[in-house]
């Protein structure tokens, strides 16, 4: 029995079966983009590139150059794959175009009918290395791209990680390189099983009988305007809908970081709506291209079903009034089927090919995306260094047109504590900034022990320079793994040696399971003032040369202070340090004090002699003992 037009043989269907949509919730409000809109800025858009592009899907093909036996088997297997499929149908037409149309001896059927079998059988000995080595590749490709994204990210600097949010950065990882994954393993593949499916059929039909198979040259101009037609028009949708897919994870990051001060200030409601704008937003472009690919879909299946008729009308007419054989229809009607039976995945697959190269865009915008600056091209190794740091009429903006320090000229020689206060906004996180290289300036130069920063490798710097921040990051996992970020190889000995020197370590032994307490994600099992602790005691065990302090007492109650200066002062002994802070108590016994007004140095001295002159500082001093007495 002639299987329905339109309908793939089960081996082929069960290859290309596309991926199930989630429903639609068809009593979805109207959803209004008034909102939506009017928040959608230009620098937050993604941007719009065009769906297929060659060099987008030569450069993706590229990264199957490392497992070139494992392309090349695969490949040999879409091209067996496409002969066979075609070849059962054929096999099919001639058994009954022969030993059952002749009534030939039943040996002859049997025959016929094991050899049909063993193609049959080797068919899906193909199908399974087909598949397993698309999954193989595809996964190993996305493997790769992932690792490449990575490593990449961990070279970009900061500049790139202020303008950028947390949830772009996130789909690149997670649903762009999912959609390339699909596109190298389901996409490429499938589609070259189906296209040279179609080929075999046509040039087995174009062989057995050409004036049938002008039925099928005389279709394919309505399959070419029906896939240009809609081309333009799905991959806009398709575009968009990822767009909106990356919104939301962006959302949701962003939500989920700021959770405190959302239910601090009571800010669920508006959470709430503005995700469920997004959402629903994101939904109308689901449904949008859900509407134009069910429209396209139908379409061309009735193509295939008009082919089928206008080939029994020709091939009829030729039987009946030419005497053409009636086997010849039969071939046709079984490789027609082969034919088109691919023609509704390829559909389908080109929807998903156009949600690959949306993500390929992305993802390789990402890859070449060069960092504001890196290491020069000559840039040297730092020799160990005795401390000595120099800012020499350093003006430096975050933004070109906007500076925030402005012919910045201090010395600090090795050993020595340089205290920088002021007011919010003054600059001291940026100079702090700009001796840590996390930038460079955009006039004057920043050196270290005579060598500037522009001429000097990034690592080799910061290997020689510890930081301990207000809100010091802490990876998952426990204390004593925390504290040895600062010195990998140091032995146990020697982290409860750094935590001594501290005298800390009665108050992190004291914890449930002292060193080994689990710190929880971002260090949220511990209080800010443990965290703290191991922070300094990272530091202390790095054992580094330049010493910066941002604010790293804030968080650690009176008493403990009280323990902490006392061993602050090994830390800071004999290393040139940099401390930003506005307790009176940690600077005061700084060798130099800077103090900062709107990017400027406005003074400079020991706390005794600031005093003594008067001035921001002495008023700064005042506003905090009035507030410590109030």
């Amino acid at each position: 029995m002639i299987a329905p037009t339109g309908a793939a043989p089960p081996s082929y269907a069960a290859e290309n079966a596309p991926p199930a949509r989630p429903p639609i919730d068809p009593s979805r409000p109207a959803i209004t983009k008034l909102s939506i809109t009017a928040r959608r800025t230009e620098d937050d858009r993604e941007p719009d590139k065009r769906p297929l592009d060659l060099a987008l899907i030569t450069r993706l093909i590229g990264y199957m150059r490392p497992y070139a036996t494992r392309r090349n088997w695969l490949f040999l297997m879409v091209v067996l794959r496409s002969i066979q499929l075609p070849l059962v149908a054929w096999s099919i037409g001639a058994i009954i175009n022969g030993p059952i149309t002749n009534h030939e001896p039943l040996p002859n059927l049997l025959w016929a009918a094991f050899g049909l079998l063993a193609l049959a059988g080797s068919t899906q000995v193909v199908f399974h290395f087909r598949q397993r080595l698309a999954l193989e590749l595809g996964e190993t490709v996305s493997h790769d791209l992932r690792r490449e994204i990575f490593g990449h990210l961990q070279r970009m600097p900061l500049s790139f990680y202020n303008k950028t949010k947390i949830g772009r950065i996130i789909s690149r990882v997670t649903s762009d390189c999912e959609a390339m994954r699909v596109g190298v393993q389901d996409v490429l593949f499938v589609s070259l099983v189906g296209i040279g499916q179609m080929l075999t059929a046509a040039a087995l039909m174009l062989y057995y009988n050409w004036a049938l198979f002008s039925v099928v040259v005389a279709m394919s101009p309505v399959l070419y305007l029906l896939n240009r037609f809609f081309r333009q028009r799905l991959s806009i949708a398709f575009r968009v809908m990822q767009e909106g897919f990356s919104r939301l994870t962006s959302a949701l990051a962003e939500s989920i970081n700021g959770v405190r001060v959302t239910q601090a200030f009571v800010r669920e409601r508006t959470n709430q709506r503005l995700f469920r704008d997004l959402l629903d937003w994101h939904g109308e472009n689901v449904m949008k291209a859900v509407r134009v690919e069910g429209l396209l879909l139908p379409l061309l299946e009735l193509n295939s079903q008009t082919f089928i008729a206008a080939l029994l009308l020709v091939g009829g007419y030729r039987v009946l009034y030419h005497n053409a054989p009636a086997g010849d229809l039969i071939f046709f009607f079984f490789l027609a089927n082969i034919f088109f039976s691919p023609v509704q995945i390829l559909g389908n697959q080109y929807n998903q090919a156009l949600t690959a190269m949306a993500g390929a865009e992305r993802v390789f915008a990402l890859l070449d995306r060069q960092p504001d600056w890196q290491d020069a091209p000559d840039a040297v190794p730092l020799p160990p260094i005795h401390g000595l740091v120099e800012l020499r009429d350093v003006t430096f903006g975050y933004e070109p047109d906007r500076m925030v320090l402005h012919e910045i000229n201090l010395t600090a020689q090795p050993g020595q504590t340089v205290a920088l206060v002021g007011r919010t906004g003054s600059g001291k996180t940026s100079i702090i900034n700009l001796i840590a290289r996390f930038y460079l300036p955009q006039q004057g130069e920043v050196l270290i022990d005579g060598h500037s920063t522009r001429a000097i490798t990034g690592d080799s710097l910061h290997h020689q320079m510890g930081i301990v921040l207000q809100h010091n990051f802490l990876f998952t996992g426990t204390i004593r793994e925390n504290i040895r970020v600062g010195r990998p190889d140091a032995t146990d000995d020697d982290v409860v040696g750094a935590i001594q020197a501290l005298d800390c370590l009665d108050l992190l032994l004291a914890l449930p399971q002292g060193l080994e307490t689990q710190v929880g994600e971002r260090g949220a099992q511990l209080s800010l003032g443990q965290r703290q602790l191991v922070c300094f005691a990272r530091a202390m065990l790095a054992n580094p040369r330049i010493l910066i302090l941002d604010e790293a007492t804030s968080s650690v109650d009176t008493l403990t202070e009280m323990r902490i200066q006392r061993s602050l002062a090994r830390l800071l002994a004999d290393r040139t340090s940099f401390v930003v802070a506005h307790r009176l108590s940690t600077i005061r016994s700084a060798d130099v004090i800077l103090v900062l007004e709107d990017g400027r140095i406005v003074q400079r001295g020991t706390h005794g002699e600031l005093m003594a002159s008067g001035g921001l500082y002495a008023g700064l001093v005042e506003q905090f003992i009035r507030g410590v007495a109030a």
